[in-house]
């Protein structure tokens, strides 16, 4: 099936089409159970999912340890994970955290890009989940930060690949210029990219995808719902993690439209339409519990036919022309 189909990433890392993240099993939004989180990775698993994504940002160290929890019951060579630098956590009294209902109140992030706060964000990392290496280290959201990021993060990061801690070098944003600087500017391995190769937002390739197919840099996607509005196109949902506006709904609506007429739903369309590009290798969905992961593999593997991605394409072209004009 698509879902569970492998691909090659570098240094011998293969990794599913479909991946999970696991941003949700921190709370985010709303809490979730340790039930329910562990039915998440089981199902995800049982379905021949092997690539999980986590970071220290959710829930402030939450996710890394119930994800460190649930893969105790698997073969350490059964799956892929990653997990994330550049927030060290530190212990406050009594931080909030309005994003992650499961956060742990008594840690606050800090952000740290410098060597010394790399090493120490994955040697944490890896106490929490309980393992002796990642596959990934993403450097995380270094948007005010890319100078040290490039020139402290990232060799920090191949001092660490040294030692055997990780196997891959990426970067994970929500902006595609700054990780167009990673992939002409090091030998940055992969880029997880969110919410900018979308249905409703393809700036990513403008700069970063051109970019990673000539440097031979692998893309995953992840943000392919657009926080929402394309799972569910109504006035309540979010984009980017915001209230939609009305012209973002507009143009969400028209493509469920346009997608319709082939018998397809947007959400099957969305979570498909990342691979369309060939520098992208898989696509990233946080889910909240088996029943969410079992959704998400049914609308990856829906085929889809041809004249409706064209359909898409088309539709996509005459709202550039429309904004150009």
């Amino acid at each position: 099936m698509p879902h569970s189909r492998k691909v090659a990433l570098h240094n011998g890392v293969n990794v599913t089409q479909l991946a999970l993240g696991t941003a949700p099993l921190g709370g985010l939004f709303n809490s979730v159970s340790e039930f329910d989180g562990q039915a998440a990775l089981n199902a995800a698993f049982a379905s021949g999912i092997n690539f999980v994504d986590t970071a220290p940002h959710y829930g402030k160290g939450v996710a890394e340890t119930r994800v460190g929890e649930y893969l105790r019951n698997f073969p350490r060579s059964s799956y892929v994970i990653s997990s994330k630098v550049g927030r060290v956590l530190v212990p406050s009294s009594g931080a909030t955290d309005p994003d992650f209902a499961d956060a742990n109140l008594g840690l606050e992030r800090v952000f740290d890009y410098s060597a010394a706060g790399i090493e120490r964000s994955l040697k944490d990392s890896l106490e929490r989940l309980g393992l002796d290496f990642l596959d990934i280290a993403f450097i995380h959201d270094p948007d005010d930060y890319a100078d040290v990021a490039i020139s402290q993060a990232y060799p920090a990061l191949e001092k660490l690949r040294d030692q055997g801690l990780i196997k891959l070098i990426g970067v994970g944003m929500n902006q595609s210029a700054i990780p167009t600087r990673f992939v002409n500017e090091t030998g940055i391995d992969l880029v997880l990219i969110a919410g900018r190769y979308t249905l409703l937002n393809q700036s990513a390739a403008e700069d970063l995808l051109p970019a990673a197919l000539a440097r031979g840099v692998d893309i995953i996607i992840g943000g392919v719902f657009n926080s929402g509005v394309l799972a569910n196109p109504v006035p309540t949902s979010y984009y980017d993690y915001a209230p939609v506006s009305d012209e973002v709904l507009v143009r969400a609506l028209k493509l469920e439209s346009i997608l319709e007429e082939f018998g397809i739903t947007l959400a099957e369309a969305a979570i498909q339409f990342p691979l369309q590009h060939p520098a992208v290798k898989s696509v990233l969905v946080g889910c909240r519990s088996a029943a969410e992961v079992k959704q998400n593999i049914e609308a990856f593997d829906t085929p889809i036919p041809q004249s409706a991605w064209a359909a898409v394409g088309k539709f996509i072209e005459s709202t550039k022309a429309g904004k150009n004009g």
